[in-house]
């Protein structure tokens, strides 16, 4: 069955869930292992081009995470929170003066941890996956799906899963 032929209702068994996010495609894949098995439209910050670099500048991140946080009372229907700020953007950040050596520290220790790292430096932070719609991009960073298919997502999705951005 090709991977789009998947009903949004049905519920997915995946063993080793993956996502990959493509920013230019405005398209978000789910992977099992190696193996394609869907593929969802997405909205993304509200300035999609580019690497995030601080709170507010509307850019979604590009690099790996993983799945730090879930809610499922999200108001943004369902919400995958990621490890970001990760290791390059603390570096980053470090070195333009935007966090302190001690920010940088504890992020880096809560990443070390397979923890959400600090979301209130001004690297920004609270960037995830969720629901309310793609009809343009409108988050603050976010990756944003229709509320159908970020439920599927957050059915199987887990804590430590692997998230990729991509350009």
């Amino acid at each position: 069955m090709a991977p789009d032929k998947h009903r949004d209702n049905e519920t997915l068994n995946l063993n080793q869930p993956r996502i990959v996010v493509l920013k230019s495609k405005r398209k978000l894949h789910l992977f099992d292992g190696e193996r394609l098995v869907k593929t969802y439209p997405v909205a993304l910050g509200k300035t999609p081009v580019g690497q995030k670099e601080c709170e507010g500048d509307g850019r979604t991140p590009e690099g790996r995470f993983t799945v730090v946080t879930r809610n499922h009372k999200s108001k943004y229907h369902r919400f995958l929170g990621l490890s970001y700020p990760g290791l390059t953007a603390v570096e980053r950040g470090r070195r333009q003066g935007l966090i302190t050596e001690g920010e940088a520290r504890s992020i880096r220790e809560a990443l070390a941890a397979g923890r959400c790292p600090s979301w209130t430096t001004a690297l920004g932070g609270a960037i995830g996956i969720h629901g309310h719609g793609t009809a343009t991009d409108w988050t603050a960073g976010c990756v944003a799906l229709e509320d159908r298919h970020a439920k599927q997502l957050f059915q199987v999705m887990r804590l430590g899963d692997e998230v990729e951005i991509l350009p």
